[in-house]
């Protein structure tokens, strides 16, 4: 399959584009910055372009078989438009092209539900902190995107992890459709469960939770490892 990978230079998306190259696809991995990206493969493009290029958006998009987007920036207090102008860019690029199938990665902060192993810091403290504060405006953004996704008549799925963090293998991850009672996502599960939705339609038109259920960090580990590394 033709798959265009957009957010390739991302942590996940590198990981997707790995492993989607693995399974034997032709992968166009598309980046503001093709230079530094770190993969090589004989059946790899790396396209450089920006999403929020319309032109661009559609000359990448052009004769693939499915999208796949791992579009990220960081949270922050200014407004956030990536994710919702790049994926209007993708699916109108898609619609012109008759491209069908589109993954795109959101977030559980969309949507957010006290966890069952969450406890009365992380629901309590932690989670209203993250998704109505430090990350309002990225969430936000995220919500206007599964809008434009949702509105569009392609056969799209949109996947919500919870918490990112890296672990070196698959694991045994969880994918069930709406909210997943999970804090953390490996992002090696995260690219699988993308890759896995080109050959399953149970997901179309969909959103789905995303969940590790094996290996987990714990809340301060997850910070130590994760959010601090970012700040």
């Amino acid at each position: 399959m033709r798959i265009a990978v957009f957010g390739a230079n991302g942590p996940t998306g590198r990981l997707l584009t790995g492993q989607a190259l693995a399974a034997g696809h032709q992968v166009a991995a598309i980046t503001r910055q093709p230079a530094a990206f770190p993969l090589r493969h004989d059946r790899l493009e790396v396209v450089g372009a920006d999403v929020l290029d319309p032109a661009a958006v559609d000359a990448a998009v052009a004769e693939r078989d499915a999208v796949l987007s791992t579009l990220g920036v960081p949270a922050g207090k200014e407004p956030i438009t990536t994710y919702s102008q790049g994926v209007a860019n993708i699916v109108a690029a898609m619609t012109r092209h008759r491209v069908r199938r589109l993954a795109v990665v959101s977030s559980s902060g969309v949507d957010p539900h006290p966890y069952s192993d969450g406890g009365f810091l992380f629901n309590r403290v932690v989670l209203p902190y993250v998704t109505r504060v430090l990350g309002k405006t990225m969430y936000d953004d995220m919500r206007r995107m599964e809008e434009v996704v949702r509105a569009s008549d392609l056969d799209w799925t949109i996947l919500r992890p919870s918490g990112l963090y890296h672990l070196p293998s698959v694991t045994d991850y969880t994918v069930v459709e709406g909210h997943a009672d999970g804090r953390f996502t490996s992002r090696n599960d995260l690219a699988a469960s993308m890759l896995a939705l080109l050959d399953d339609d149970r997901y179309v038109r969909t959103a789905v939770g995303v969940i590790t259920t094996a290996g987990n960090p714990t809340l301060l580990q997850w910070i130590r490892r994760e959010a601090l590394a970012k700040s």
